[in-house]
C-alpha cells in the first residue's frame, strides 16, 4: 500500500476508534493507560486533560460529525474551572485550551470559547518571568511542600514551546503585542538555555529566581542532567516549528532545523525513539511512541514550511520512517478490545511510568497522520 494509502487508512480507524470508545471514556479524561490497553483517568485538572478532547475535535473536523463536536463541547466545565482557580494553572494552558477553546473557537465560531482561549492566554502571559526571560514551568506557591517549590522556582521547561502557540493564537486575535513579545522572548530563551551546542537538548533549565541569571541545565523526566530526552528533543523540534509558521522569524527556522538533524542521527535505524538517546547499557532502552509521534508530527510541519524542496523531503522521509516504526511496532487502531491508538509510551521512566497508552502519544499521531496526508489547519 502506498505511504498516502496507509496513513489514510490508519487515521481511518483513529477516527472509529474514537467513536466506539465515546459511550465507555464518556466525560473522562484519559491520563494513562493500563496493563490491558483500557484508560486510567484524570482526577480533576491534569496537564493532559486536553488532548481526548483535541482527538475529537480534530475527528470532527475531519468528519462534521456532531457526535464528536458535542462530546468535545460537553467537557468545557472542567476547563472552565481551570479559570477560576488559579491553583490548577501552570505554563501547560496551551496543552489544555489550545485543543479544546481554541479548537472550539476556529471550528465553530463560538464565542465563549474565543474568550476563554484569551483568558488562558492571560493566565500563561502571567506566568512570564522578565528577570529571566523566560515563563515559569511549574508552581511554586504554598508552603505545604517547600522541597517542591524550591525545585520549581525559577524552572523552564521543553515541553513549554508546544503552550507558546496560544500566545501567537492570542496576538492574532487581539493585536496585543505582550502576547507575541513574550512568546519570542521565552523561544529565544529555549533556545539558547535548553538547546545545547551540540542540538542535543535539556528537558529543563534553572534560573536565579531573583536574578535571573542562567544557572544550569538539568532533567526531570530524562535519564540525566547530561543526558537527551526523547521526548523533550521532540517538544522542542515541533515547537520551534510552530514558532516559525507563526511568525517567519528565521531564528526559530533555524532552530528546528538543528534540532531536527540531530534527532535524525539520534534515531538512526531504529524504529521508535528510545525514551532517552544516552542510555547506559544497564538501563532497559524502552521506547517511547508519544517521542514518535510528537517528531513526526513536527517535522511535517517543518517540511511545510518555505524551505528548499529538497530539504522538504528530507524531513518528510524522516517523518514517514518515524510513522513507519509506529505502525509496526506502536498501532493499536486494528487490536481488539484496546482504548487509545498507540502503545509503548513512556510518560515518566524514572518514576516507573513506562510501556504504556498516553493521550498525549494518540493526539500527536492523529496529527502527524493527517499532516503526512496534507491536512493544514490545526489548532496550534
Amino acid at each position: 500500500m502506498h505511504t498516502d494509502e496507509a496513513h489514510q487508512a490508519t487515521l481511518t480507524r483513529c477516527v472509529e476508534r474514537l467513536r466506539q470508545q465515546m459511550p465507555a471514556v464518556g466525560l473522562r479524561n484519559p491520563k494513562i493507560g493500563n496493563a490491558h490497553n483500557r484508560w486510567i483517568y484524570c482526577n480533576g485538572a491534569d496537564w493532559v486533560m486536553g488532548f481526548q478532547t483535541g482527538q475529537l475535535w480534530l475527528a470532527y473536523q475531519l468528519t462534521g460529525s456532531s457526535a464528536f463536536k458535542n462530546a468535545a463541547q460537553a467537557r468545557r466545565p472542567e476547563f472552565e474551572q481551570i479559570l477560576r482557580d488559579r491553583r490548577l494553572r501552570d505554563h501547560d494552558l496551551g496543552f489544555q485550551f489550545s485543543l479544546s477553546s481554541v479548537a472550539e473557537w476556529l471550528l465553530t465560531g463560538d464565542d465563549r470559547a474565543r474568550a476563554m482561549g484569551i483568558s488562558a492566554a492571560d493566565a500563561l502571559l502571567a506566568r512570564f518571568r522578565p528577570e529571566g526571560g523566560y515563563i515559569q514551568a511549574w508552581s511554586a506557591q504554598g508552603t505545604h511542600d517547600r522541597e517542591k517549590a524550591a525545585f520549581a522556582n525559577g524552572r523552564m521547561i521543553a515541553d513549554t514551546m508546544q503552550n507558546l502557540a496560544l500566545l501567537y493564537w492570542a496576538h492574532r486575535e487581539t493585536a496585543i503585542e505582550d502576547y507575541r513579545d513574550v512568546a519570542q522572548i521565552h523561544a529565544a530563551t529555549a533556545a539558547s538555555c535548553l538547546v545545547r551546542d551540540d542540538d542535543t537538548s535539556f528537558h529543563t533549565f534553572l534560573f536565579d529566581p531573583s536574578t535571573g541569571e542562567p544557572l544550569r541545565g538539568e532533567t526531570h523526566q530524562g535519564y540525566a542532567d547530561a543526558s537527551c530526552w526523547s521526548r523533550g528533543q521532540a517538544w522542542l523540534m515541533h515547537g520551534f516549528a510552530q514558532c516559525y509558521a507563526a511568525t517567519r522569524d528565521p531564528a526559530h527556522l533555524d532552530v528546528a532545523r538543528r534540532l531536527s538533524a540531530k534527532a535524525e542521527a539520534l534515531v538512526g535505524s531504529t524504529a521508535v525513539p528510545v525514551w532517552d538517546f544516552n542510555l547506559p547499557d544497564t538501563e532497559t532502552p524502552y521506547i517511547d511512541s508519544s517521542a514518535g509521534a510528537v517528531m513526526a508530527a513536527g517535522l511535517y510541519l517543518l517540511a511545510d514550511q518555505d524551505i528548499p524542496a529538497e530539504e522538504a523531503l528530507r524531513w518528510r522521509a524522516f517523518a514517514d520512517r518515524l510513522i513507519d516504526g509506529l505502525l509496526s511496532t506502536c498501532d493499536l487502531t486494528k487490536t481488539e478490545g484496546a482504548q487509545g491508538l498507540l502503545a509503548h509510551g513512556a510518560a515518566h521512566v524514572p518514576a516507573g511510568r513506562c510501556d504504556t497508552m498516553l493521550p498525549y502519544g494518540d493526539y500527536y499521531f492523529m496529527e502527524a497522520l493527517m499532516r503526512s496526508v496534507g491536512h493544514t489547519q490545526f489548532f496550534w
